[in-house]
């Protein structure tokens, strides 16, 4: 190997790989090193270096010059030329790590070249990432040859490769999303200030402007709402309400609620807690479907919200005095004090600060101890009674369904024996009518065949008795009009009959 063909081949996997030249110089220093040893054992100490400007070759073996083409010959060409390609294909998975990992969270495109037990694989402009199932939106559906955009959510080495994981339903692709649709953002006009996501189901970001003539809510909605839906639309058809941002929790918990409408606002710093006020009718809006708007507006703001009316907080603060005035040691103002801090139950004065409330109360540290020992065993005595109690609903809801479903098998039993009742009496019922249409017609026979008889048997005792003169008898016993009779019969005519 001449010094020319070892710059042509340094240049080439450079540019091909995009590995830097001086780890391929590297791997051929090393492979070089390890084909010597084969010659002169492995425990001869060998130097081999190339020269970076003209590709010349020098080594030592224990400290005396060596000729590299002599020592390495045949065997160790071969044994050089695999060890070059192991280091080559090291330094080619390393760059393409490198190069992935610095784009972690970034949105790429990519076209889906098959599936594997739902997992699907993507191919990039130089490699292939996967998309595993739980990082698919819920509902979606890809086919083969389809592009599709998602972020690069994890790089790592594995043996000779690197498997890159691709995915979209963290809350970076909806950011990514809303600087790809929106130029105010890559601008910096307007900033996306926090982001809450339930994948598939709902999104809610909040965004601010630095800018006080450029509207931040409009701009991210679009003219008649066209930068919005492309966004929806990439996501499956996802719901995205968008916040604008307040630093002041005041106004900033009401606007991440909406559309539910919020009468008041109750900060308890001392647990990071908000109570929201709302009226009745306003309780399931800001609650959400499962909890799910009050849990995203939670996670947009970094507080624990709960909502309620101002019926049910005045019940909990009354219940809360009561109880922990109960505790050993505990005066009726502290109670109050911890109440209107926003502590109103025994979970929530088991993980009180002993130095808050040594402070509150001004207490010493063995009866806060007391106090808060007091409370956790009243906190899990109140958690297994909540435990019992839903028990008992599940039971009882169990046995109402078993119930229903025994009332709706009797009632299809009994619907099923009544056609089959119905069916039995209209079979009954042709029976009944074919029998009787068959005796009727057995009576009709049986009386016309009776008539029959009686006069042939008349006639033949008339033949016997009268002999052969019996129609001329007859019609000698037959009486003629006289002439006289007939004409007095034509006087009594009346005139006008003819």
């Amino acid at each position: 190997m001449n010094s020319a063909e070892i710059l042509r081949t340094v240049d080439a996997i450079h540019r091909d790989k995009n590995i830097d030249k001086e780890i391929v110089f590297e791997g051929i220093e090393a492979a070089l090193v390890t084909a010597a040893k084969k010659h002169y054992g492995e425990e001869a100490e060998i130097e081999i270096e190339i020269d970076r400007a003209d590709g010349t070759i020098s080594g030592t073996v224990d400290g005396q010059p060596l000729d590299p083409e002599e020592a390495v010959g045949r065997i160790g060409a071969q044994t050089a030329k695999q060890v070059m390609i192991q280091k080559i294909r090291e330094a080619e998975r390393d760059a393409l790590c490198e190069e992935y990992e610095a784009i972690i969270g970034q949105l790429v495109t990519g076209v889906v070249q098959r599936y594997e037990g739902g997992m699907a694989i993507v191919n990039l402009s130089n490699t292939e990432a996967i998309l595993p199932r739980n990082e698919q939106i819920p509902g979606e559906t890809h086919h083969t040859n389809e592009r599709i955009r998602a972020t690069i959510c994890d790089v790592r080495k594995e043996k000779s490769r690197v498997k890159i994981v691709m995915s979209r339903t963290r809350p970076q692709f909806v950011q990514r999303l809303f600087e790809q649709e929106i130029p105010e953002i890559v601008d910096g006009v307007i900033q996306v200030r926090a982001l809450a996501r339930e994948p598939g189901y709902r999104s809610k970001v909040s965004v601010s402007s630095a800018d006080q003539r450029v509207d931040c809510v409009g701009a991210c909605v679009g003219v008649r709402g066209n930068r919005i839906k492309n966004i929806v639309d990439e996501l499956a058809g996802e719901r995205i309400d968008i916040v604008r941002w307040n630093d002041d929790l005041q106004v900033l918990i009401p606007n991440a609620l909406q559309p539910a409408e919020v009468e008041e606002v109750i900060l308890c710093h001392m647990l990071g807690r908000a109570i929201v006020l709302v009226r009745e009718d306003q309780l399931s809006l800001a609650i959400g479907r499962r909890g799910q708007n009050v849990r995203l507006a939670s996670k947009l703001c970094g507080w624990d919200i709960e909502i309620m009316t101002r019926e049910e907080l005045g019940d909990q603060i009354e219940r809360a005095v009561a109880g922990f005035s109960e505790i050993e040691g505990l005066e009726e103002s502290v109670a109050d004090r911890l109440v209107a801090e926003g502590f109103l139950s025994y979970d929530d004065l088991s993980v009180i600060e002993p130095d808050a409330l040594m402070e509150i109360g001004g207490l010493s540290a063995e009866e806060v101890d007391t106090i808060v020992t007091e409370a956790e065993r009243r906190a899990e005595e109140a958690e297994r009674a909540a435990a019992e109690q839903r028990r008992r609903q599940r039971e009882e809801e169990q046995r109402a369904a078993e119930a229903a479903a025994l009332a709706q098998q009797a009632e299809a039993a009994e619907s099923e024996s009544g056609s089959t009742d119905e069916a039995s009496d209209s079979v009954t019922t042709e029976d009944t009518e074919a029998a009787a249409a068959d005796d009727g017609s057995e009576e009709e026979v049986a009386s016309s065949e009776d008539a029959a008889e009686p006069t042939s048997s008349t006639a033949e005792t008339d033949g016997e008795r009268n002999g052969p003169n019996t129609v001329a008898d007859s019609a000698a016993d037959v009486s003629l009009p006289t002439q006289e009779e007939q004409s007095g019969d034509l006087e009594h005519r009346p005139e006008n009959s003819a």
